[in-house]
């Protein structure tokens, strides 16, 4: 028999355009050979052009999903998505922290990349609470960085001060993406105890994408289920998700999608 790859827990809501969401997690785990495992927080109507409809999992089957798969599978890493409720972020607070010791990557969904929101001030307020303290890495982009840096810090412009609140907070390592700058090159910095641990710098891709944060932060937790250290892992993840970015393509009639099986496909060749 083979060796059972290393198995990723994720929190997350269903997009059923494969784009974002669960399905992406999904999608970029398995292919960074990591066996994804799922408890599924809210269900959504959209398409590549918006969001219509969220439909949070009520709390209780939340939890009966996660506590099934933890009792039965040995998991090397979480990753947090769109939550759907305050019921359901202090529902996840609480599961993870029965495994202090493993990775935990918190990607807070806050709006889609269309600018659909996913959530509001009170599950902002929860979230800096109860999942922030345990986050291994927090991977917000700019916007969501100044919103979880607290009432009255939106306004402040500097990314080092969004970043530094939020290791107050409590998280390891804060990655903040810079998709939302504009400027020729993306740039993504990570933040640690002493300060800038790296930035790293990115083509910026043209067109607009969907899911893009949803396949870095998913990356990100299958390098460090393998055991990969923190910086290299945040390195790695970012070019997968670079290349998974420049294969993307555009099924519908709004945002491009990220190709996460850039690897295997033709075009790769």
């Amino acid at each position: 028999m083979r060796q059972t790859p290393p198995a990723v827990l994720v929190f997350a809501a269903s997009d059923p355009t494969g784009g974002a969401g669960i399905q992406a997690d999904l999608l970029t785990l398995a292919s960074l050979g990591c066996q994804p495992l799922t408890a599924l927080t809210a269900l959504t109507v959209q398409d590549t052009c918006g969001i219509q409809r969220v439909q949070a999992i009520e709390t209780d089957l939340l939890e009966q999903q996660a506590r099934s798969l933890l009792a039965d599978i040995p998991i090397a890493a979480f990753k947090l998505g769109a939550l759907g409720s305050v019921d359901n972020i202090l529902c996840i607070a609480r599961i993870v922290s029965d495994y202090p010791g493993l990775p935990l990557i918190l990607d807070p969904v806050l709006a889609s990349g269309r600018g659909d929101a996913l959530a509001d001030e009170e599950m902002i307020k929860v979230l800096r609470e109860a999942l922030i303290p345990r986050a291994t890495v927090l991977t917000p982009n700019l916007p969501e960085a100044r919103r979880l840096a607290g009432p009255g810090e939106e306004g402040k412009m500097e990314i080092a001060f969004c970043a530094r609140h939020l290791l107050d907070l409590g998280a390891r390592y804060v990655l903040v993406t810079g998709t939302h700058d504009d400027t020729p090159k993306v740039a993504n910095t990570l933040y640690g105890a002493s300060g800038i641990l790296r930035r790293d710098h990115w083509q910026r891709l043209p067109g607009s994408y969907h899911g893009s944060g949803c396949t870095l932060a998913s990356a990100l937790a299958a390098y460090l289920a393998r055991g990969t250290p923190v910086e290299e892992a945040v390195f790695r993840a970012q070019e997968y998700t670079w290349n998974a970015l420049s294969h993307a393509f555009r099924p519908g009639k709004g945002q491009f999608i990220p190709d996460r099986l850039f690897r295997n496909h033709p075009r790769a060749e």
